[in-house]
This record gives structure tokens, sequence and C-alpha cells, in this order.
């Protein structure tokens, strides 16, 4: 078998040389695919399906062979070889619990997990991020459909959501035919990371007055009470052997926390939840305990921060960023910049912002993007700049009063219709041969 860059098998396909998954077992399938391991198969609690958790060798730069190759993490919940078969992108570690994404339950489909390149346990030996890039993201995933096709050969539709679904936009970016269409939950599109007043704008007006003026008068009490909250938070720090290495300090982390308690609050919660909001005569002991639940004060500290340095990385070098309101905070906030990606990335890791990738993105999306679903929630403060298909067979469709984990089981009922019919209509394309992968 020839050679692909990297030295790595080549995973080209052709109608001879498929492996039908179901023909013989599907571990031996599996185990006939180049570069594939099988590390194990686990219980699955689907319902006819097999879940297995796998390896795939790929290059470290898809572009120079002699960059080296690291192992991506997979998982697959595989059903049969003639259904549909769903890529699901986390943008992070890939789940190993097998659960399926909604387009895998409508379309009673085999799913494919990707764990992204340099998270989990998908790191090449080096630590040098220079190649965690938008576009070598995307040819890892390319490699992964061309390669799975030998066992599923009929219809494939991309899923994920938030930095999952970026991922999912960005591989149909640089290989617009490799599925049959795209269901991206709650992505975001900073298209120009120079502006970010839309996230302002949106926070300033989400949900009703009262709601935001209890979140700015939770952050000022915070901050007035920064001592005490910044002692507990050293305590906690201190019993559970943390550190804040990365961020600085305990304080710097508590103000960041405090300056991130709008978004998180309407990315994870919903008006219902205003009441439990503390007001100006709530306990200091009340306030840390709601701020720790509601802008997850351990993700900060370095056991948690260490994790998601090359999410970090990859928003201060491509993705881009938002701001925050702070006029309400003035004279309480001591870290200019504080909120920025270069915070979290430690300081002998270089960092260059690329100014084009996004409105490459936006312009490709805008232009040509066709076979997708772009579902948000109205109150979902990440999707304050959507994406914004210009072509007939695609859409963004909203859930009312929606937050960042929207379905498309929360849409109205006429777009729920709307949507299932799309996604079931791409999926018989793809299966009859007729679909993006065919075009």
């Amino acid at each position: 078998m020839a050679a692909s860059a990297a030295g790595l098998p080549a995973v080209s396909v052709r109608a001879a040389d498929r492996t039908r998954a179901g023909a013989d077992d599907v571990v031996d399938s599996l185990r006939a695919l180049p570069g594939l391991r099988v590390i194990e198969e686990r219980p699955s609690a689907e319902t006819g399906y097999r879940f297995f958790v796998l390896g795939l060798r790929q290059p470290v730069d898809h572009g120079d062979p002699g960059a080296g190759t690291f192992e991506q993490r997979l998982t697959l919940l595989h059903t049969a070889a003639d259904r549909p078969t769903v890529l699901f992108s986390t943008g992070y570690e890939v789940p190993l619990v097998p659960r399926r994404t909604e387009p895998a339950v409508l379309l009673s489909g085999n799913q494919i997990g990707v764990e992204h390149r340099f998270f989990g346990t998908s790191r090449p030996a080096a630590s040098d991020l220079t190649h965690l890039t938008i576009q070598q993201a995307a040819d890892d995933h390319h490699r992964v459909v061309r390669l799975f096709r030998r066992l599923y050969p009929g219809a494939w539709i991309s899923t994920g959501g938030s930095k999952g679904g970026m991922a999912s936009v960005y591989h149909r970016r640089f290989h617009p035919h490799d599925v049959d269409g795209t269901v991206a939950y709650s992505a975001p599109n900073n298209v120009d990371d120079r502006e970010d007043f839309a996230y302002v704008r949106f926070l300033e007006h989400v949900g009703t007055p009262t709601v935001r003026d209890a979140l700015k008068t939770a952050q000022r009490q915070m901050l007035l009470r920064r001592a005490s909250l910044v002692a507990r938070y050293e305590a906690w720090a201190a019993a559970t052997g943390d550190t804040f290495r990365i961020v600085g300090s305990a304080d710097k982390a508590l103000e960041i926390a405090v300056l991130r308690v709008p978004f998180m609050f309407w990315q994870n919660r919903t008006a219902t939840d205003a009441t439990a909001v503390p007001g100006p005569d709530s306990s200091t002991d009340a306030l840390y305990a709601w701020l720790e639940e509601t802008a997850a004060l351990p993700v900060y500290a370095d056991s948690t921060a260490r994790n998601y340095i090359p999410y970090w990385y990859q928003l201060g070098t491509e993705l881009g960023y938002l701001d925050l309101p702070r006029a309400h905070l003035d004279g309480l906030l001591q870290y200019p910049g504080a909120i920025e990606p270069r915070s979290f990335v430690p300081r002998d890791i270089p960092m260059h912002f690329n100014a084009q990738s996004m409105p490459d993105i936006d312009r490709w999306v805008r232009r040509r993007a066709s076979q997708f679903l772009f579902v948000n929630g109205t109150q979902d403060p990440s999707v304050a700049e959507p994406f914004r298909p210009a072509l007939r067979d695609a859409r963004v469709l909203w859930v009312p009063g929606g937050n960042h984990h929207v379905t498309m089981a929360g849409l109205t009922p006429a777009d729920h219709a709307e949507a299932v019919t799309a996604l079931r209509r791409w999926a018989a394309a793809g299966l009859r041969g007729e679909g993006a992968q065919g075009g």
C-alpha cells in the first residue's frame, strides 16, 4: 500500500478496496484499517451498538512528513455498515462514554467521536503548539473520514457543539465534500477579534433589566469583598494541593471569574435561575459558593488550567476571544487585560495572532456553505456573533430562550420539523451516492 504524508499508510478509498464492517466481526475490520489501533471495547448502554476506544496514527504536520506523528484518540459506536455515520467533534477531549449525539439518534447511525489534536491523550511528544491550527485539525478529520469510509461507505453527517461545532465548520471549509451535511450547535463566529463589542452589546440586553442588574450587583459585592473571597479561594487551593502559577495568583483568578459571571450565567443558566443570584445583603459564604458554581472557580487553578492551555492558545492565535461589560466595576478591577488568552498560556509558549483565519472561515460560510444547520439559543452569549450562511440549503435556527446547551428538540415545532427533514434528506442523498461527498 502506498505511503502518505509523514510515512503513514495512505487512506484513499477505492470501491474494490473497502472492508465492509459486519461482513466479518467489526473488530477484525477495524484492525485491518491502516494506522488504526483498537485500544479496547467497552460495554455499551446504547441498545444495538458496540462501543470501541481507538487510536489513529496522524501526522503532526499534514504538510511535512518529517514532523513526526501522534496517536489521535477516537471512539466508535457501531451498529451496521449500511447505516449513516455521524462524525462527532468535541473540540476538546473525546468522551469515553457511549452516548449518541442527536443526529446519530435521529438517523439510527454509527458514530465516530474525534478528540481534538493536542487535547486529552491526543498530543505529540513535543510540547510545541505550532501545529495546533484550524487547518491541521480539519486535515485530521479528513483522514478519519477517508479511512473509515472503507467500513461505512454510505452517508456521512458531521456534528458538534460549541468548540466542537466550530471544528465541524472548519473541517467543511477545507474539505467541503467529506460529509453530506453538518449540524453545528452553539458555534461562535468571532470574525474580527479587534471588534468584540457584539458580546458586550448582547450581555447588556439579554434577559430582563432586573436580572442584569442583579448580576452586576453580585459582581460588585464580590470585588468589594475581594480579600475574604480570595482567602477562601487560597484555602481551597492549599487543601487540594493546587496552585495558580499559570494565571499568576488567586487574586487575579478571582477577578477573571467575577468578570466572566454574566457570560457564564447566560451561557449555562436561564432567567428562571435569577432568584438564586446573591443580593447585596448575602453572606460572603453565599457569594463565594454562588461564584464557584457559576464561574467554575477550579478551572483557573493549575491542575485544571494546564489541560486547557491548548484551548487558550487557539483563542490567542486564530479563534479570537470576547470582551465583557465592565463599566459598572470601575475602581474595582486591578488586572487590565486579565481575561485575554495570554493569561492562561505560559509565557514561554509564543503566540502570534493570525487575523486572517476567522474572516476566511466567515467568507466561506457566507458564500459557499451548503447542507448546514446552525442551531443556537437566543439567550446564549457565545453566539452573539453567529455564522450567517447565505445558500438555500443552509439555515440558522434559534431555540427560544435557549442557552449554550441547545438541541434540535428545543426548536419550535415548525423549525424542528424543517431541521429533521433536512438532516434525513442529506442522509438519504448520501446513501444514494448523491450527497456532498459525491459532488
